[in-house]
């Protein structure tokens, strides 16, 4: 079986992680604190706070933004649910907007035709880890005074217009799954230049409290903590910083790899008719978290048995992204929006296998089936 996706982990990180377990530190403490001195350096921000994952960062970036109840955050329906969750934990409504047919990135003027008094925030996602148009929407965002979120989950690597992504705006969250560029077995960030924010998001991960357990540690003298407002339990533990800080060492590799197999599925799958392939625009840079194809209502297979078919030559598939508000979750809630593009999207793409290492014979497999069962 050729699986879609697998973390590029080594005995650097298995290393690493053995470490800190013998070191008896093993919760948030000095490697957390490098990894996020050393990501936040990488992507070019002032700040940046280590988190449980990124549905947590998420939350928290709703909170230091100042949306709460009452309140209406713009966001993609075409993302993984966790977007649209982390502004309903607020109590606050997820206003969807529709995306881009050719990059899968929020619609700029779709979301402005959203935009309503109560509108608090609008939500971008960098899908699959793409870049969205940060000016687009930081320009949006300016016009009508509001704020502006970032979920780049699957984008660490990724640059816009020549800057990595997480240095752009205030708030920018990313993900440490798995499935992601770099893994720290879950974990999240947020990268910040906003010093005000910044402090409030490290009280908020830790029950509010005024000291960490490191400083008060490493202190000679007594010191007790306060718990100044009510915080989360959303930590990240040195175990997974001290991976996280040896995956971060090797980030623009990974994505030059990833690239490079992007470019090999492009190259020789281009001259299919019935299908799309990613495109990338002039000051886009994408790590291609995933490689998405989308098929045309010209193909002589549907989706779900392309998927198929291609399970039973031993490849694994997955479909395309998620619409929240076609899960019964939100159909539950009375979300009754009619996103086409959205819809059209999900229903008809596929996420082929793209991981690094990856082996050249499998490549072609894969490229081989797609020629067989499309032209």
């Amino acid at each position: 079986m050729i699986p879609l996706a697998k973390p590029y982990l080594t005995e650097d990180e298995a290393k690493a992680a053995h470490d800190v377990v013998l070191s008896n530190w093993v919760t948030q403490g000095p490697k957390v604190q490098e990894f996020e001195e050393k990501f936040a350096k990488y992507v070019g921000s002032k700040y940046a706070v280590a988190l449980s994952n990124c549905t947590t960062a998420l939350h928290l970036s709703m909170i230091v933004a100042g949306v709460g109840k009452g309140d209406e955050v713009i966001c993609p329906s075409m993302s993984y649910i966790a977007t649209a969750n982390s502004i309903l934990y607020t109590s606050a409504t997820p206003v969807f907007a529709e995306v881009d047919h050719k990059t899968y990135n929020i619609d700029a003027k779709h979301a402005e035709q959203l935009i309503t008094p109560k509108t608090k925030a609008i939500l971008i996602v960098h899908q699959i880890g793409m870049p969205a148009d940060i000016d687009a929407f930081t320009d949006l965002c300016k016009k009508y005074n509001l704020k502006l979120i970032e979920d780049a989950a699957c984008a660490a690597g990724s640059s816009y217009k020549g800057e990595k992504i997480g240095s752009h705006s205030e708030l920018v969250c990313f993900s440490f799954h798995p499935r992601k560029i770099i893994t720290t077995g879950d974990g999240g960030m947020i990268t910040t230049s906003n010093e005000e924010y910044y402090n409030k998001l490290k009280l908020l991960r830790q029950h509010g409290m005024s000291i960490n357990d490191r400083v008060r540690h490493s202190s000679d003298k007594i010191l007790f903590e306060e718990h100044v407002l009510v915080g989360y339990n959303y930590r990240m533990t040195d175990v997974q910083a001290a991976i996280g800080i040896k995956q971060l060492e090797k980030l623009d590799w990974i994505v030059q790899e990833r690239r490079k197999i992007a470019m090999q599925y492009i190259n020789a799958l281009k001259d299919i008719d019935c299908i799309e392939l990613p495109i990338e625009a002039q000051g886009f840079y994408t790590n291609y978290q995933s490689f998405s194809i989308y098929l045309k209502k010209n193909c002589n297979v549907s989706r779900n048995d392309l998927m198929q078919k291609l399970l039973d030559k031993g490849i694994a598939t997955r479909r395309g992204i998620m619409n929240s508000h076609r899960e019964k979750a939100y159909l539950d809630l009375g979300y009754k929006d009619y996103l086409p593009i959205s819809e059209d999207a999900a229903d008809n793409s596929i996420v082929i296998p793209l991981y690094v290492p990856m082996n050249a014979d499998d490549i072609n497999s894969i490229i081989k089936e797609f020629k067989e069962l499309l032209l």
